[in-house]
Protein backbone atom coordinates (compact mmCIF):
# COMPACT_ATOMS: atom_id res chain seq x y z
CA UNK A 1 0.00 0.00 0.00
CA UNK A 2 1.48 3.36 -0.99
CA UNK A 3 2.03 6.02 1.62
CA UNK A 4 1.75 9.79 1.50
CA UNK A 5 3.98 12.29 3.24
CA UNK A 6 2.24 15.19 4.98
CA UNK A 7 4.05 17.55 7.34
CA UNK A 8 6.84 15.06 7.91
CA UNK A 9 4.51 12.23 8.96
CA UNK A 10 4.19 9.11 6.82
CA UNK A 11 0.49 8.27 6.47
CA UNK A 12 -1.30 5.39 4.74
CA UNK A 13 -3.11 6.28 1.52
CA UNK A 14 -6.86 6.43 2.12
CA UNK A 15 -9.64 6.40 -0.46
CA UNK A 16 -10.68 9.99 -1.03
CA UNK A 17 -14.33 10.24 0.02
CA UNK A 18 -15.20 13.96 -0.11
CA UNK A 19 -14.43 16.59 -2.72
CA UNK A 20 -14.91 20.32 -3.20
CA UNK A 21 -18.64 21.08 -3.08
CA UNK A 22 -19.50 18.22 -0.71
CA UNK A 23 -21.84 19.15 2.15
CA UNK A 24 -20.91 17.66 5.51
CA UNK A 25 -22.54 17.40 8.91
CA UNK A 26 -20.81 19.60 11.47
CA UNK A 27 -20.27 17.23 14.40
CA UNK A 28 -19.42 19.77 17.09
CA UNK A 29 -21.27 22.33 19.19
CA UNK A 30 -20.02 25.54 17.54
CA UNK A 31 -23.46 26.43 16.15
CA UNK A 32 -22.90 25.25 12.58
CA UNK A 33 -25.13 22.41 11.33
CA UNK A 34 -24.22 21.92 7.64
CA UNK A 35 -20.89 22.94 6.10
CA UNK A 36 -19.65 22.81 2.50
CA UNK A 37 -16.06 22.16 1.43
CA UNK A 38 -14.60 24.98 -0.68
CA UNK A 39 -10.89 23.96 -0.62
CA UNK A 40 -8.54 21.23 0.60
CA UNK A 41 -5.39 22.27 2.45
CA UNK A 42 -2.18 20.91 0.95
CA UNK A 43 -3.86 19.39 -2.13
CA UNK A 44 -1.60 19.12 -5.15
CA UNK A 45 -3.53 17.96 -8.16
CA UNK A 46 -3.83 17.90 -11.91
CA UNK A 47 -5.28 20.64 -14.10
CA UNK A 48 -9.12 20.77 -13.88
CA UNK A 49 -9.26 17.97 -11.28
CA UNK A 50 -11.46 18.65 -8.27
CA UNK A 51 -9.53 18.65 -4.99
CA UNK A 52 -10.52 15.69 -2.81
CA UNK A 53 -10.02 14.87 0.86
CA UNK A 54 -10.32 11.87 3.15
CA UNK A 55 -10.53 11.20 6.88
CA UNK A 56 -8.01 13.27 8.82
CA UNK A 57 -7.49 15.95 6.15
CA UNK A 58 -7.89 19.64 6.87
CA UNK A 59 -10.32 21.45 4.57
CA UNK A 60 -11.64 24.99 4.23
CA UNK A 61 -15.42 25.11 4.63
CA UNK A 62 -18.29 27.55 4.35
CA UNK A 63 -21.11 27.30 6.90
CA UNK A 64 -24.42 26.78 5.06
CA UNK A 65 -26.84 26.13 7.95
CA UNK A 66 -26.50 27.10 11.57
CA UNK A 67 -26.83 30.03 13.93
CA UNK A 68 -26.93 33.52 12.37
CA UNK A 69 -23.46 34.29 13.80
CA UNK A 70 -21.93 31.20 12.16
CA UNK A 71 -23.67 31.29 8.76
CA UNK A 72 -21.60 32.35 5.72
CA UNK A 73 -18.30 32.17 7.61
CA UNK A 74 -15.25 30.58 5.97
CA UNK A 75 -13.37 28.39 8.45
CA UNK A 76 -10.87 25.51 8.57
CA UNK A 77 -12.27 22.08 9.49
CA UNK A 78 -11.05 18.50 9.92
CA UNK A 79 -12.86 15.58 8.26
CA UNK A 80 -13.64 12.95 10.93
CA UNK A 81 -16.00 10.57 9.04
CA UNK A 82 -16.62 9.62 5.41
CA UNK A 83 -19.18 7.38 3.76
CA UNK A 84 -16.81 5.97 1.15
CA UNK A 85 -15.13 2.77 2.30
CA UNK A 86 -11.40 2.86 2.96
CA UNK A 87 -8.96 0.14 3.94
CA UNK A 88 -6.74 0.22 7.00
CA UNK A 89 -3.21 -1.25 6.90
CA UNK A 90 -4.38 -4.26 8.95
CA UNK A 91 -6.85 -5.19 6.17
CA UNK A 92 -10.03 -3.92 7.85
CA UNK A 93 -12.49 -1.98 5.67
CA UNK A 94 -14.14 1.02 7.38
CA UNK A 95 -17.28 2.91 6.34
CA UNK A 96 -19.38 5.44 8.28
CA UNK A 97 -23.05 6.37 7.93
CA UNK A 98 -22.38 10.02 7.05
CA UNK A 99 -19.72 12.54 6.05
CA UNK A 100 -18.80 14.74 9.01
CA UNK A 101 -16.22 17.32 10.04
CA UNK A 102 -15.39 19.48 13.04
CA UNK A 103 -14.54 23.17 12.81
CA UNK A 104 -11.00 23.78 14.01
CA UNK A 105 -8.32 26.43 14.31
CA UNK A 106 -5.56 26.53 11.67
CA UNK A 107 -3.31 24.69 14.18
CA UNK A 108 -5.80 21.81 14.51
CA UNK A 109 -7.50 22.35 17.86
CA UNK A 110 -11.33 22.07 17.66
CA UNK A 111 -13.37 25.22 18.34
CA UNK A 112 -16.21 23.28 19.98
CA UNK A 113 -16.08 21.65 23.39
CA UNK A 114 -17.69 18.35 22.33
CA UNK A 115 -17.82 16.11 19.25
CA UNK A 116 -21.01 14.20 18.49
CA UNK A 117 -20.69 10.69 17.08
CA UNK A 118 -17.63 8.55 16.41
CA UNK A 119 -14.29 9.85 15.15
CA UNK A 120 -12.13 7.78 12.80
CA UNK A 121 -8.87 6.50 14.29
CA UNK A 122 -6.90 8.05 11.41
CA UNK A 123 -8.17 11.55 12.28
CA UNK A 124 -7.58 10.99 16.01
CA UNK A 125 -3.96 9.91 15.44
CA UNK A 126 -3.18 12.86 13.19
CA UNK A 127 -4.93 15.51 15.33
CA UNK A 128 -4.37 14.81 19.09
CA UNK A 129 -6.62 17.68 20.21
CA UNK A 130 -9.52 16.16 18.24
CA UNK A 131 -8.83 12.80 19.90
CA UNK A 132 -8.91 14.45 23.32
CA UNK A 133 -12.31 16.06 22.61
CA UNK A 134 -13.85 12.95 20.99
CA UNK A 135 -16.21 10.73 22.97
CA UNK A 136 -15.81 7.67 20.70
CA UNK A 137 -12.87 6.70 18.48
CA UNK A 138 -13.47 3.94 15.93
Amino acid sequence: MSRRKVTGISLPRLSKGVSVGTRLVCADNTGAKVIQIIAVKGFKGRLNRYPTASVGDMVIVSVKKGTPQMRRQVLPAIVIRQRKMYRRPNGLWVQFEDNAAVIASPEGSPRGSEIRGPVAKEAAERWPRVAHTASTIV
